[in-house]
This record gives structure tokens, sequence and C-alpha cells, in this order.
């Protein structure tokens, strides 16, 4: 396979400022706070903690990202504060240094439905490590890091750094999404990405020190596989790993024979009822790039669907509101020109979505922020109206 090529994009001119739970982002309705959680994996309790932090602190939503990530919106001058006191007591918090970089995606139910392996210890081996080497502290804020079992559901979502199961006792390691031809057992593939993400903190010294993505660094991925195995790659990098246009929704069949409920939470705005409502259903829960949260073990999902689709959220796997998405728009954002959200909101009501309803992404300006990784039609506002526009 031949490798593909992409525009570089311009040096980056300043450090990463990407938004963390200490260190916000100033926006027009308050400061954003963004929590990591890595592989996506949360308690109920620290679903509760965060749900009474919006409550308090913030506007009373939690924000899902495409990383798996949960924000905080609406926060007053000096809530990080008391914000990082409440989630370092559950665990949320583990790092003051660190808390920036642990961007961690994982297989959705991993162990659970699939796959050739579990790769929910990764993840954990992973962050301890990630948290024990100071070096890596100076990872930026947007490099990312994906573990997926062989289903490929994560491999395409563009992380940095992928470790992509390709049999049980077989690992690849892909690299700005490039298959590097570097391949481990499953017992050194934690050593292997922790290695991936040193190799670019130096090749990204040795090219000037401003990337804040591999893919930014010049012939990125051959130079940080040289790095990792002391030698040239010896051919072309293997294409990229398709992106898959949405995750799971509804009920889903465990390997166990238990059912995992994946809920579709409406352009990723969760309220803090329902943010509770789903800690009671069950002591574990995993937070998905696609903007849904998935309740696993269940003995029967039809109570839980009930009250569930009762409280806003949606577990119809045809839904259209898997297909939507949207940046933070009016009043959030004062670059917006649209309440991009409430017009989104209306169009799925209406049964109006443009482009025959496929995928798109509503945005309120041309930075088109919060985008998801693969084909989508944009949808954004312009002074005069809407703009569509197609890959």
């Amino acid at each position: 396979m031949s490798s593909v090529q992409t525009p570089l994009p311009p040096p980056r001119d300043r450090s990463d400022a990407c938004p963390g739970a200490l260190q916000t982002h100033a926006a027009a309705d308050g400061a954003l706070a963004r929590v990591r959680i890595p592989g996506g994996a949360l308690s109920a309790g620290q679903l509760r903690t965060l749900a009474a932090a919006a409550r308090d602190l913030g506007d009373g939503h939690l924000e899902l990202t495409s990383r798996g990530n949960l924000q905080l919106r609406g926060l007053p001058a000096g809530a990080e504060t008391e914000l990082g006191e409440r989630l370092a007591a559950v665990g949320l918090l583990p790092s003051d240094t660190h808390e920036r970089v642990r961007n961690v995606l994982a297989s959705s139910l991993s162990g659970r439905w699939g796959g050739h392996l579990d790769v929910r210890p990764w993840v954990r081996a992973f962050d301890a490590a990630l948290l024990a080497d100071p070096a890596l502290a100076e990872l930026p804020g947007r490099f990312l890091v994906a573990f997926d079992d062989g289903r490929g559901d994560v491999a395409g979502l563009g992380a940095d750094v992928t470790l992509l199961a390709l049999a049980p006792d077989v690992v690849a390691l892909l690299l700005g999404g490039t298959d590097s031809g570097v391949r481990a057992r499953p017992g050194d593939a934690v050593a292997l990405a922790l290695a991936a993400g040193a190799a670019f903190l130096a090749e990204r010294a040795a090219q000037g020190g401003t990337a804040w993505r591999l893919t930014e660094l010049t012939d990125g991925w051959a130079r940080v596989a040289e790095r990792l195995t002391g030698r040239r790659p010896d051919a072309p990098g293997r294409e990229r790993v398709s992106a898959p246009v949405t995750g799971p929704a509804g009920e889903l069949a465990q390997d166990d024979g238990r059912t995992a409920l994946a809920v579709v939470v409406p352009l990723g705005r969760l309220s803090a009822g329902q943010a509770e409502l789903l800690a009671d259903l069950g002591p574990e829960l995993e937070v998905t790039p696609w903007r849904t949260v998935v309740v696993p073990d269940l003995a029967d999902a039809a109570p839980a669907v009930e009250a569930l689709t009762a409280a806003g959220l949606v577990t119809e796997p045809a839904s259209p509101w898997r297909l939507v998405t949207a940046c933070a728009g009016r009043p959030g954002c004062a670059k917006s020109l649209a309440d991009v959200r409430a017009d989104a909101t209306a169009a799925v009501a209406a049964g109006t979505l443009p482009a025959d309803g496929s995928r798109q992404h509503w945005a309120g300006c041309a930075r088109r922020c919060g985008r998801p990784t693969g084909r989508v039609v944009d949808v954004v506002a312009t002074p005069t109206g809407y703009l569509i526009e197609k890959d």
C-alpha cells in the first residue's frame, strides 16, 4: 500500500494552550474547563461529582468532546481552584503537571464486545507511566494516543500514536494515522506507546519545537519510527485506517450475555440531571469519542431505555442525532454568527436537516470548531445564512 501524503500546516507561532481543568479557556459565557478521562472510563461516583460541579460552578451541563473527554462551561473567575479540589478528591485530577496530556482513546466496550484483546489494562498502565514521567508532561495538550482492540473503531480517529491489535498476539504501531510497520507483542505495547511519545518530543525539538501534533512534523511518522527502531523504515507507510462514521448506539449484546446500552447525547450536551440519571444505572460508564455514554453490564436494558428516553437522551440506533454535531455557537462563543445548537435542534425536530440528513457538523463560523474526523457535511453560519459545504 502507498503512503498517504498530506500537506503540512503552517508552523505554530505559539505554545499549545489547549484547556484543562486548571488551565481554563476564556469564552463568551465564562471559563471553559476540560477534564481528561483516559479511555473514557468513569465510575458512577465520578460522574456524580462532575454533575454536581457543573450545577454548582458552571452552567449546569457537561459537554462530551470528540476525544471522549468532558467539559464544563460558564465557570466564574477562580472556579478552577474549587473544581480542581473536587476532581482530585475522586481521582479525576491525579497530577497538576500532567493533567492536559492525559488524552487517551480506547475501543468502546473493550473486553466486553468483540476485539482481539482487552485494551483497558493498557489504558491504566499507560496513564500511570505517563504521570510518573516528568519529561512527558511536555507533550502538547492536543497530543492524542489511541488503543484499538482490533475492531478499528478508534484507530482511524487521528491519534498521534495508536496501538492497533492485528491479532491476539500482534500489535501494530500507527504514527499520525500511518502504519509505521513497527510491531510488538501485547505485553510490550504500552512501553512502545510511551517511547513513541518521547520520540515525538525529541523529533519536535530537532525540528524547532513548535509542532502540536505528529503530523505537523516534516516526514513525522518516518522520523519518529526511525528514532524508535534505530533505522529508517524500509518501505513507505501503509495507508491510514478509515474513521467510522458513527459509534454504536442502542442495546448491544455483550460477549458474556449481558447488555450494554450506548446512549446518544444530542449535540454532546448533557445536563447535570441527565448525568445523575446515567450514574444511577450502574457502577461503571464509558464516555466515547462519538459523544455517547455507554452503560455496560445490564441484565435488562428496558427500564433504562424508558427512563433515559423520558429524560431527553437517545437510545434509538436510527435517530438522526447520531449524525449531527455542532460547535458551541452563540451565546457561548463570541466569534459565532448563529445559535447553531438551537438551529440544529429545530432542524432535527422538523425533519429538515440539510444534505438529506447526511452526517453533518453545524459551525458558527469558518473555524468549524469541534468538527469530527472523517467525511462530514459542514453547515457553516455566515452573515447571510448557512452555507452547506460537502467533502
